[in-house]
């Protein structure tokens, strides 16, 4: 996890709500079921979609992330997904 002492402030002076957001999050591959760890990128967009292979089964997903107040909303799809 990246220390949020490390990452640039808002103009204040004051860490961004995002800064202090966890860079990964538990998730459940869409294939197989394994409990994976996602890497997020909480100094990126509110809404960030992206493919990444699942480390168990080697499955590519859609990875779609959404920040709320601070909070990372993700929710992983298979290639059927549309």
């Amino acid at each position: 996890m990246t220390d949020f002492y490390d990452l640039p402030d808002d103009l204040d002076g004051e860490p961004r709500e995002r800064d202090l957001a966890d860079a990964a999050a538990m998730a459940s591959c869409p294939y197989c079921g394994a409990q994976v760890e996602v890497l997020l990128d909480p100094g990126g967009a509110a809404t960030q979609e992206y493919v990444e292979d699942c480390e168990v089964c080697c499955r590519p997903w859609t990875v779609r992330v959404r920040w709320v107040s601070g909070e990372a909303h993700i929710e992983l799809g298979t290639e059927d997904d549309a």
